[in-house]
């Protein structure tokens, strides 16, 4: 049996934790208040009035609070018994309960949280009445080389302690009184940019400014106080260095001071950089130290960037730049390169020969005498001095003994530096020498004829047409390296060749489109070179193959004039009614042989020669608004392989009952023949007004005539509109009345459309002919007119000369005396 205590226990543990704290009470009270006192705050959530118990107010130390705060016993309300200052308590916690005056709590604790409101009523105050600062020649205008300090005892972080700095006056005001700029919310002083440009270090006295600081941020009404600063000019110290060398490995004490730079204004933070990176420092006096010994070889060169900042990181100038030379010292002996594999000289090579040229390395500073090296041969040479060695350029060459193929050689090589002297460094490289065979066999094919190989003049790019294969009788594996090419026959690159260098195979491929008309054969003549050149003599008649490749002609498939084919039949057509005609897209194709694959209602006929779809039958059993597709064959009359099929659609209308009102006459329009792509436009409402009144569409047919099913068609665009065209490639130019049945809410009217059809420009306009205008001179007429013009005038030129010698002879027919005498003057 469990004890009747842990029972009872059980069952007040939930009953205390569903007992929630209550949440704290906020209250906030003016800082200065200035009206009555006591001033009532707010009724404490305790109902004493219920019981009989008293209100206790208690601090946040849990003693019975003793200050400015009391209950007041009746009425239940928080009261403050005089005016508080935020600057001296900002924020008071107390605890509220109600006993018994045995000291039972009956309610809470209620905690009170008292908030003193803040209002301005501190002024704002500088650390220092009077400020000295530096500026230095050459500060950057907008860097702050001064920042002001100032404080105010109100509420942090509202308007009451958000301060406001600003220049009142300078002294004295030339050459600008506007020297300077002040960060209005961090006090920063910098040089402005007019003050840059005209700033004098040689005046005697200091700049005194008389600055403001002003609570309430920008709002004009807050309280101020106001300070001097006297900026004194100095000189500008901060000027270009001189680059300095530094020799590799010093032995010196780390840090070792390299130089030392300075700025002449006030606050500054010196900043280092190295490009590259390398172990420089500065300290905060401008003094510049490397902090470990340099290697050359690692780095020949530094350039180190210096700069004056302000507290704040901000640059007061352009960065200074030193460059850190490293000067050599001979701490590298030569590297020779890695030996290599043999280096192969072929048999029979005349003396001079160069064999390699030895490139020892010296990581000394290049051009001095730290990486001048030279070549001494260590090893003895095969009798008759098989080989020479330049000490300079480190060249080795064949002698003028004789070498046997297969031999092989290992020669050392001395490599000193310092030109060879006393003290030098020195290492030991060694070469490897292989007496080789030479190229002495030229490849040949296997088969030196193939084909004749056909293929069809549609064969696709990329076809593989053959396979030739060659061989090489030398027995080093680089000298049987082939390669292949197509030397002739092959003018327009229609071929190509693919092939694996070491392998012997070659594969001919088709790279272009073939053309029976073009070249109906191929004669190619491929050859096979070593890639290596022969040595000895010239490549015989077995280097050379002939492949002959035929080309098959390809007929192309007959083509029709559309990809498919609709008509719109009202379901009352009578048998042999012409419904449209199926036409090749070039009339001067070879002759097409025409016929239907699935006409499963036998409704329907074609001509086998015209293409002429014709009603078989009465169109029983047809449905107006319902699709009857069957597929039409054409055929090559010449090559009966070769077809095309197309899919003909009939849509069927309803009976066309004989139309009521006279036809309508459309406006004549005109279309272009040969057929071109555009067409006339047909309006349902067009015609009859009255009949084409209402709501519904309109439904459009040609008119009954055979040859005028063959010879248009008529497409709906839409519900009030259809599409006329030209069926047939050519169409006799004169004018056409087209007779289009138009139906519409049970009526049905007939129109008369005109087209003009005509021959066109290239622009789709219709060239008419001109007849000769009235009044105008034709050629002939203007050709006489000249004639007569010109015979006119040598009439008249006849006669005068005429004239002229008649009166000529009469005056030698006169005597002597007879002529008047010339009076004397």
């Amino acid at each position: 049996m469990v004890p009747a205590c842990l029972w009872l226990l059980c069952l007040s543990v939930p009953q205390v934790l569903l007992k929630a704290q209550p949440a704290e009470l906020y209250v906030e009270v003016p800082e200065n208040y200035g009206g009555n006192f006591p001033l009532y705050l707010t009724k404490l959530p305790l109902h004493h009035e219920e019981t009989e118990g008293q209100i206790v107010l208690l601090g946040d130390s849990g003693m019975v609070a003793e200050g400015p705060f009391a209950v007041d016993p009746e009425s239940g309300f928080l009261l403050v018994t005089r005016a508080l200052d935020r600057e001296e308590q900002a924020e008071y916690r107390l605890q509220v309960t109600l006993e018994t005056e045995d000291g039972r709590v009956l309610g809470g604790p209620q905690p009170v949280l008292v908030h003193v409101k803040d209002e301005n009523d501190q002024v704002p105050h500088f650390s220092q009445a009077i400020y000295r600062a530096q500026l230095s020649q050459g500060t950057r205008p907008g860097t702050p080389f001064f920042f002001l300090e100032a404080s105010d005892g109100d509420e942090p972080g509202t308007a009451n302690s958000d301060l406001r700095f600003h220049i009142l006056s300078q002294v004295p005001a030339q050459p600008s009184p506007d020297m300077f700029q002040l960060e209005p919310q961090l006090g920063a002083l910098a040089l402005s940019p007019k003050g840059s440009t005209s700033l004098d270090h040689t005046l005697e006295g200091p700049y005194q400014l008389l600055v403001q600081v002003k609570d309430l941020g920008d709002q004009a009404s807050g309280h101020q106080t106001t300070a001097t600063i006297d900026v004194s000019i100095v000189e500008n110290t901060w000027v270009p260095l001189e680059p300095i060398h530094l020799a590799e490995n010093l032995e010196v004490p780390y840090p070792h001071l390299i130089a030392q730079v300075h700025w002449s204004g006030g606050d500054v933070c010196y900043h280092l950089e190295s490009q590259p990176p390398g172990p420089f420092d500065a300290d905060t006096e401008g003094k510049l130290y490397v902090t470990r010994g340099l290697d050359r070889e690692s780095q020949a060169e530094y350039l180190l960037q210096v700069w004056a900042q302000n507290t704040r990181g901000e640059d007061y100038a352009e960065p200074l730049e030193l460059q850190v030379v490293v000067t050599d010292e001979n701490d590298n002996a030569p590297v020779c390169p890695p030996r290599g594999p043999p280096i192969s000289i072929p048999e029979l090579s005349p003396p001079g020969t160069e064999i390699t040229r030895l490139s020892a390395e010296d990581a000394d500073a290049p051009g001095s005498p730290n990486a001048h090296i030279v070549y001494r041969l260590l090893i003895p040479e095969p009798e008759g001095r098989a080989f020479e060695l330049d000490p300079t350029s480190g060249s080795m060459t064949l002698g003028a003994a004789p070498l046997q193929a297969g031999q092989n050689f290992l020669l050392q090589v001395l490599a000193v530096d310092l030109a060879g002297a006393e003290g030098g460094l020195s290492s030991t490289c060694e070469v490897a020498v292989l007496i080789t065979d030479i190229n002495d066999h030229a490849p040949e094919f296997t088969t030196s004829q193939i084909g004749p190989i056909s293929l069809p003049e549609d064969t696709e790019p990329g076809t593989l047409v053959a396979t030739l294969m060659a061989t090489d009788a030398d027995l080093e594996p680089a000298f049987r390296v082939m390669d292949f090419a197509i030397e002739a026959g092959d003018v327009e690159r229609t071929f190509g060749l693919d092939w694996e260098p070491d392998t012997g195979h070659a594969q001919l491929w088709l790279r272009k489109n073939l053309s029976y008309e073009a070249a109906p054969s191929y004669k190619l003549v491929v050859v096979v070179r070593s890639v290596v050149d022969l040595v000895g003599p010239d490549p015989g008649p077995g280097s050379t193959a002939t492949v002959t490749v035929l080309v098959e002609r390809v007929v192309p498939p007959p083509k029709l004039d559309q990809e498919s084919y609709e008509a719109s039949v009202p379901v009352s057509t009578p048998a042999g009614s012409l419904l449209l005609t199926i036409q090749p897209s070039d009339p001067m194709s070879s002759p097409l042989r025409f016929s239907l694959v699935n006409d499963s209602e036998s409704w329907l006929c074609i001509e086998e020669g015209s293409g002429e779809v014709h009603t078989a039958r009465p169109l029983q059993g047809a449905q107006p608004g319902d699709t009857y597709t069957v597929l039409v064959e054409a055929q090559d009359a010449d090559k009966p392989g070769l077809s095309a099929s197309v899919t003909l659609k009939l849509h069927f209308l309803k009976a066309q009952p004989a139309p009521t009102l006279l036809p309508a006459l459309v406006p004549a329009q005109h279309l272009c023949t040969p057929r071109q792509s555009h067409g006339v436009v047909i309006s349902g409402a067009s015609g009859n007004s009255d009949l084409a009144s209402g709501q519904g569409p309109y439904s459009f047919a040609l008119g009954p005539n055979p040859t005028v099913q063959r010879d248009w068609r008529l497409q709906a665009l839409n519900d009030s509109h259809a599409y006329l065209t030209l069926a047939l490639h050519w169409v006799e130019p004169q004018e056409h009345v087209v007779p289009v049945v138009v139906s519409h809410n049970d009526q049905m009217w007939q129109l008369l459309v005109r087209v003009v059809v005509c021959r066109c420009n290239v622009e789709g306009q219709c060239l008419r002919k001109v007849g000769r205008l009235k009044g105008m001179p034709t050629k002939l007429s203007a050709v006489g007119i000249l004639v007569g013009t010109l015979a006119a005038i040598g009439f008249f030129l006849i006669l005068i000369f005429t004239h002229l010698a008649l009166s000529r002879k009469k005056d030698l027919d006169q005597p002597v005396d007879s002529v008047p005498l010339r009076a004397a003057v």
